[in-house]
């Protein structure tokens, strides 16, 4: 399965080995953005995700996105790496100025 960065796809968060420890993970199906890049994800069998949630939180590390008639926000707060097997499906692709969005929270959030 050709998975790129940017995809939106669906993936089974509770399949894999992703850890049950302290907070609050998402779990279950849900949709996700892959955010590693595509060398990685060529050549490795883990890629790294944000989930989507249809949760509306004013946090400043959830990105609103726009996908198929639907509004939900990128919970840049829940990365996860998980193994591509858990991949059920890909389900389309961020626009562009999503992608600027979610680019920023994430510098903002991790690098800053």
């Amino acid at each position: 399965m050709g998975i790129t960065q940017y995809h939106i796809v669906l993936v089974d968060l509770d399949r894999g080995g992703t850890s049950k420890g302290m907070g609050t993970p998402m779990r279950k199906v849900r949709p996700c953005v892959v955010i590693s890049p595509d060398e990685m994800n060529r050549y490795l069998r883990t890629i790294v995700v944000v989930p989507l949630t249809t949760s509306a939180k004013t946090y400043p590390t959830r990105v609103r996105i726009r996908h198929q008639q639907k509004t939900g926000w990128m919970a840049v707060d829940q990365v996860t790496t998980i193994d591509r097997n858990e991949v059920i499906r890909v389900l389309g692709k961020l626009t562009h100025p999503e992608i600027r969005k979610l680019k920023n929270v994430i510098r903002q959030t991790y690098v800053d």
